[in-house]
C-alpha cells in the first residue's frame, strides 16, 4: 500500500487487516520499489501522487520489477481521462478517494480471485493431466498403513519425498496431499525432471527474461511462480541435472530465486512434493545427488509399495482404473484370478495398459475374462539356461503364488483357481521329485568316491 498521506494508510490498514490480509507500507515511489522486492505481495495499492514521482509512472517501475502483481489505483483527483491512462500503464483498476471500507475490500477481494484463477490455469495447462484415482484403493496392510502416514502430514507445509517404482501412482498420491492438504485452494503444478534436457527444465521451474536466450522474444514466469501459493510437484527428481540442484536447494531454503536472464530474485511460497524411483540416499552418500538438497526435500517420506506386493487390492484397483477410463467394467472370477497371480512389474501403469486391452478384445459384452487379459511377456531366459518345461513353468507359477500367500494353500488354491486337493497332489508330485532327484545326487556321488 503506497500513499504519503498517513491518515489514508491508517484508514485501508485497519479494514485490509480486519479481513486478514498482511499489509506492507511505503510512502514514496522509491519505497514502494523496496517494499516489492522485499516482500513480494499478491496485490499493490497505489496513490497517483507521490512525493518523488507520479503513480502511472510507478506502475511501469512495478510490472517490471514483477509483472504477476496486480495494481489497483487510488486518486484523489479522478477522471475519466486519468483512468484511462492508468490501465493503458499497467493497472488492473481504478478507484477515485475516499472509497468506502466495503468498495476497497471488495475490489482487493476480486483482484486476488483473478489472480488465484489465472495461475491455477496455468497450473492446469502445465500439469500432465494425471487421473484423479484413489491412491488409497484397497485393503491391503500396506496401503492402510500408508493411508495412515499420509493423514498424519496432511497439514503440513513441509516438503514430502515420495518413493516408489515406475509406475505405483506417485503422482497421484502427491495430487491427493494437495486437493486434502491446507493448499487446496490455489494451484497444483507437475513438473517430469526426466522428461526436459537440462536447459528446458531450468527454463520451466524458473521462468526467463526477454533475451535469456535464442528464441526468448518475451519474458516467461516459471512454474514455481505458477504455483506461488501451492503446490509444485517434481516428478523424477533423482533425474535432476546437478547443475539445477543448487538452485532448487536454494527455493525450498529461502523460498528465493532468479530468472533464467535475470539479476534480480524473486520470491515464491510453495509447497515442495518431490518424487523419485532410485534410492536418493544412496545417490546422495555416493555423490549423484546433493546431500543438502536431499536432507532439505526428505523432510517426511512416503513409500508407496509395488504392486506385486499388494495384490489383495488388485480387484479394487483394476475397477478404478477401469471407471477412470470410462467404462464400469466388470471382471470374471478367473480374469481376478489372473491378474492376482500376475506379478505386474509395470504396476499400475501396466495394469492400465492390461485393462485397455482387455476392453477392445472382449467388446464390451458381458464381462472381461481371463482370456481377454494380455500380460507382458516374461523376459526371455540367459543364453546359457535351457529350456524351460511345461511341467516347470506350472511349478514356477504354483510356487510364487504360495510366496505371495505366505504358504497358505487353501488362499494360493482359490488365487490359481484348482481344487485344495488338486494343489496338494501338486505339491506332493514336486516333493517326491525332489527326493528321487536328491537320491540321484547321493548315488551320483557314491559313484565317483565323493563323500
Amino acid at each position: 500500500m503506497v500513499d504519503d498521506d498517513r491518515d489514508v494508510r491508517a484508514a485501508m490498514r485497519a479494514v485490509l487487516r480486519s479481513r486478514g490480509y498482511v499489509v506492507f507500507e511505503a510512502d514514496t515511489a522509491s519505497g514502494a520499489e523496496r517494499e516489492l522486492r522485499e516482500h513480494s505481495p499478491d496485490l499493490a495499492i497505489i496513490d497517483h501522487c507521490l512525493p518523488d514521482g507520479d503513480g502511472l509512472a510507478l506502475i511501469g517501475t512495478l510490472r517490471r520489477i514483477d509483472e504477476r502483481v496486480p495494481i489497483l489505483m487510488l486518486t484523489g483527483h479522478a477522471s475519466f481521462e486519468l483512468a484511462v491512462q492508468a490501465m493503458k500503464a499497467g493497472a488492473d483498476n481504478f478507484l477515485a478517494k475516499p472509497t468506502d471500507s466495503g468498495t476497497l475490500a471488495g475490489m482487493v477481494q476480486r483482484l486476488l480471485g483473478a489472480v488465484r484463477d489465472r495461475r491455477r490455469e496455468m497450473a492446469r495447462t502445465a500439469s500432465e493431466g494425471r487421473h484423479q484415482l484413489d491412491p488409497f484403493a484397497g485393503v491391503s496392510h500396506a496401503i492402510r498403513q500408508l493411508l495412515e502416514h499420509a493423514h498424519q502430514v496432511l497439514g503440513s507445509h513441509m516438503p514430502v519425498l515420495i518413493q516408489g517404482e515406475t509406475g505405483t501412482g506417485k503422482g497421484v498420491l502427491a495430487r491427493w496431499l494437495h486437493d486434502h492438504g491446507p493448499r487446496a485452494q490455489e494451484a497444483f503444478v507437475d513438473i517430469n525432471c526426466a522428461g526436459l534436457s537440462r536447459e528446458l527444465l531450468e527454463s520451466e521451474l524458473f521462468g526467463h527474461e526477454r533475451g535469456a536466450f535464442t528464441g526468448a522474444a518475451t519474458s516467461k514466469l516459471g512454474l514455481l511462480e505458477v504455483a506461488h501459493r501451492g503446490t509444485a510437484f517434481l516428478d523424477e527428481i533423482g533425474e535432476m541435472d546437478a547443475a539445477l540442484q543448487p538452485r532448487l536447494l536454494k527455493v525450498v531454503e529461502e523460498k528465493r530465486f532468479r530468472r533464467v536472464g535475470d539479476v534480480r530474485s524473486q520470491t515464491v511460497d510453495v509447497r515442495l512434493i518431490a518424487a523419485t524411483n532410485r534410492d536418493l540416499g544412496r545417490m546422495a552418500r555416493e555423490g549423484g545427488f546433493r546431500s543438502d538438497l536431499y536432507f532439505r526435500i526428505n523432510t517426511i517420506q512416503l513409500a508407496i509399495p509395488p504392486l506385486r506386493e499388494r495384490l489383495e487390492d488388485v480387484p479394487a484397483l483394476a475397477r478404478q482404473v477401469a471407471a477412470s477410463l470410462g467404462h464400469g467394467l466388470e471382471f470374471a472370477p478367473d480374469a481376478l484370478r489372473a491378474m492376482q497371480a500376475y506379478p505386474w512389474p509395470g504396476n499400475l501403469r501396466e495394469m492400465r495398459n492390461v485393462i485397455e486391452r482387455a476392453m477392445l478384445l472382449s467388446g464390451g459384452a458381458g464381462p472381461v475374462r481371463a482370456m481377454h487379459l494380455r500380460f507382458e511377456a516374461s523376459p526371455a531366459p540367459a543364453p546359457t539356461e535351457t529350456a524351460m518345461t511345461l511341467d516347470a513353468v506350472e511349478r514356477r507359477h504354483v510356487e510364487h503364488v504360495l510366496r505371495i500367500e505366505h504358504g497358505n494353500v487353501d488362499r494360493a488354491a482359490v488365487r490359481l483357481g484348482v481344487s485344495r486337493s488338486t494343489l496338494y497332489q501338486k505339491l506332493k508330485r514336486y516333493r517326491d521329485s525332489d527326493l528321487e532327484s536328491a537320491g540321484q545326487r547321493v548315488a551320483l556321488g557314491a559313484d565317483l568316491g565323493e563323500g
